[in-house]
């Protein structure tokens, strides 16, 4: 039996992958792809035991020694590993599923001794490190095929000290007659010396090129310098470099944070020229290739649209108007210039009830061609940014609000192809290093990130240069440089009385806080905790605290997968909550007290966003399955579900007696609408006119509380009452509310209100230049 020291001398190899143990790192034809600690502790396991089944309980063992886990770990952990494998559970080249059983390793696995750790042997043979040659043309390697007849291990054998040392392989040349060194004597003693100084002279020729080699190798990976871009107060966003590289147009709020605008400034440095100064938010600026207009996306009140303007200033035109809500399916660009200047390429849709899609707009006359069609249960195609040769265009296409992939299509037709198998909340990408590779955002470990993918494909690799949340990366290959914006928020969860003394101005408590974000709380139905979405653990999670906001326990470990949207069940015992951990939506339900989450939805739709009814018989939730997002309801331990809206429905939260359902009719619709649950026709409520905060309300005995944003950096929660239809201020807030997710939760006795409230807001320009 080998030592384990002894073992960590192996790599692994399978299909394009090298797994490095003393390392402990896993590569993918060079480039590091990236593994936590469990995850690559469970691919060695099945690696070195590649070809049997591992049953599930071993794993568990193995992995948690001395420690009682749930078994839903060890599905998030293989989950996360086939995603780093760029793998799916339905076409395994890797890691089989037996369903009932455990998993196997398919793939062939070759183990290779380090180079270093061979000796020379007695002879004096010259070592393969020192002539360049790979271990493998010095000591065969011990290939490991799958096992013709899989057999079930127990714990004690999915340990690497199992495994047998590779069979060291000899090969003796049969010996020639005596009477031939008779004859060729002067050549057989001539003939070595010959071979001698030739393979001296081949190795003073290696060395001499490798040096040089070594010597550009040595230059490149230098690491590169981030320089901040920008740094002015509030908040600048999606940078766009001009088509010589010395300008960059972006997006700002401003000194005083009231508007988004455009402004230009030299890269350089110098004054910000701002461009556009209406009172709708003005995002998403594209140079023309000749460098003489910039093309924006603005979106108001009365209807949004596309808008043309002179990059040195002047009056701007209205190219069309698109589609209006595309709030809360995160950071997505929806235009993009193409090199001939003919085009620009628009995200847009015509009907509510169908996904975005790719269109080519022109510049001049606005006529629209279609480019592409995204699956019907899709949100759709985003995010859009043709080659630098005009040949292709990368895009995001959008299965949920917070997971999308990179898409490649050629614009001379043709079916996309799919680059990435992330998995995770892809939102917007940049062509770099001549279009030979993307670079594109998505979440990782909670946080947005940069990562590259050649256009071969293959496993996307993360930018060193990107640290914290950022998003938005522009390349200009003037100088090669590298822009995005770095994020710096930061949210906690406040609590305000509702119940004061008449004047008096509500107490506010920072009742759940972190450095991390703290979002979408809610109180259990008899008052005493509160469940809540947090990303502290490194990714979002479901938590639950007393009412006090202590005695924080995280419910959920998808390490990953973004889960959010909790809600109690009507006896406490249950929260209903939905999450991606394979990529598609789907609604779970997990013990108050902690256990495995059980699944409860498995259709290929978007299921999202669920809620109980009042006596607990249902469970309410938004669901694409139809179309169009609609409100659905199924039994609340699972089965059939059936259609409750026509109209769209979003959301959807009972009254306080069960006999109302209210909802709004789709992400960044603040209308709220209801319709009895005993069935009935819907209708319109009323609307509070907040896009950024259409999430941000809550049913109450006698009206709703929402909140309204009345500027960048001022809050206000307001009550609407039922009959009447008045509305009043509850409280007013010198910070602002985040957008996207759940946010109001009234306590049963109606005492309390939590919110969260962003306590640190900004984010800066950043940017890489001679980028590789």
């Amino acid at each position: 039996m080998t030592p384990a020291n002894e073992l960590n001398r192996f790599n692994y190899e399978f299909g394009p992958y090298r797994l490095a143990l003393e390392e402990r790192r896993l590569y993918r034809e060079g480039e590091v792809v990236l593994l936590p600690p469990k995850e690559f502790d469970l691919l060695l396991l099945l690696v070195r035991n590649s070809g049997q089944i591992l049953d599930r309980e071993s794993l568990l063992k193995a992995l948690w020694p001395n420690t009682v886990v749930e078994e839903a770990n060890l599905n998030v952990h293989i989950s996360a590993l086939r995603k780093a494998l760029a793998e799916s559970s339905s076409e395994p080249r890797y890691i089989e599923t037996l369903p009932r059983r455990g998993y196997r390793f398919v793939a062939p696995v070759i183990q290779i001794e380090e180079p270093e750790k061979i000796a020379v042997g007695a002879s004096g043979e010259a070592s393969a490190l020192a002539l360049g040659h790979s271990s493998s043309e010095l000591r065969p390697a011990q290939s490991v095929t799958s096992a013709p007849a899989p057999v079930t291990v127990s714990a004690e054998l999915v340990d690497a000290s199992s495994l047998p040392e590779p069979a060291a392989a000899s090969v003796a040349a049969a010996p020639e007659p005596k009477d031939w060194y008779a004859r060729h004597r002067i050549a057989a003693v001539t003939l070595p010396l010959w071979v001698l100084a030739l393979a001296l002279v081949g190795i003073l020729i290696f060395l001499f090129v490798r040096s040089g080699q070594k010597n550009n190798e040595n230059a490149a990976p230098q690491p590169l310098n981030v320089l901040p871009l920008t740094t002015y107060p509030g908040r600048e966003s999606q940078p766009a470099f001009s088509p010589d590289g010395n300008q960059v147009a972006f997006v700002w709020d401003g000194e005083d944070g009231l508007n988004n605008d455009i402004y230009v400034r030299l890269v350089d440095g110098g004054n910000a020229v701002r461009l556009t100064s209406h009172p709708g938010d003005d995002v998403n600026p594209v140079w023309s290739p000749d460098g003489g207009s910039i093309a924006f996306y603005r979106s108001t009140t009365d209807g949004d649209g596309v808008f043309l303007v002179p990059s040195l200033g002047g009056a701007e035109r209205k190219l069309t108007d698109t589609w209006a809500n595309r709030f809360g399916f995160g950071s997505h660009s929806w235009l993009h210039w193409s090199p001939d200047g003919k085009w620009l390429v628009l995200s847009d849709k015509t009907k509510a009830d169908e996904p975005f899609e790719l269109f080519l707009v022109s510049p001049e006359t606005g006529e629209r061609r279609r480019l592409t069609l995204p699956p019907a249960a899709t949100i759709g195609d985003c995010s859009p940014a043709f080659s630098p040769d005009g040949q292709h265009l990368a895009f995001v296409r959008v299965s949920s609000a917070v997971v999308g992939e990179v898409y490649l299509t050629s614009l001379q037709g043709g079916e996309p192809r799919r680059l990435t198998f992330e998995g995770a909340g892809v939102s917007n990408l940049a062509w770099a290093l001549g279009g030979r590779e993307l670079v594109f955002t998505s979440r990782h470990s909670g946080k947005s990130r940069l990562l590259r993918v050649s256009l071969d494909g293959g496993q996307p690799s993360l930018l060193a240069v990107s640290t914290g949340d950022v998003q938005y990366p522009a390349y200009s290959a003037q100088g090669s440089r590298l822009a995005w914006r770095q994020n710096s928020d930061h949210t906690d969860i406040f609590r305000v009385p509702l119940k004061g003394g008449a004047g008096a101005k509500p107490l506010l408590a920072d009742l759940i806080a972190s450095t991390a974000n703290e979002v979408s709380p809610r109180y259990s139905p008899d008052g005493k905790r509160v469940v809540f979405v947090s990303n502290r653990s490194g990714s979002d999670e479901i938590w639950v605290c007393d009412s006090e906001g202590k005695n924080s326990i995280r419910l959920t470990s998808f390490r990953g997968p973004l889960a959010g949207s909790p809600s109690w069940s009507p006896d406490g015992r249950q929260i209903v909550f939905d999450c991606r951990p394979d990529g598609n939506a789907d609604i779970y339900v997990i013990n108050s007290n902690g256990g495995q989450p059980r699944r409860l939805t498995t259709e290929a739709s978007e299921d999202i966003v669920p809620s109980w009814s009042h006596d607990g018989r249902w469970i309410y939730f938004t669901s694409n399955r139809s179309g169009r997002l609609q409100v659905w309801k199924m039994p609340a331990d699972g089965g059939q579900a059936e259609q409750m809206t026509k109209q769209g429905g979003f959301e959807p939260i009972a009254s306080a007696d069960g006999a109302w359902l209210y909802f709004t009719q789709d992400r960044g619709s603040s209308a709220i609408w209801r319709l009895p649950v005993a069935g009935g026709e819907e209708s319109l409520l009323f609307d509070f006119h907040q896009k950024s905060q259409s999430r941000m309300w809550a049913i109450g005995q006698d009206g709703i509380y929402f909140a309204v944003t009345e500027s960048p950096v001022r809050s206000a929660i307001k009550f609407y009452q039922f009959g009447s239809g008045a509305i009043r201020t509850i409280v007013e807030s010198e910070s602002v509310l985040p957008g996207g997710v759940t946010g109001l939760a009234l306590s049963p006795d109606g005492k309390w209100l939590l919110y969260p409230q962003i306590m640190q807001r900004g984010s800066d320009l950043m940017m890489v230049e001679n980028f590789r």
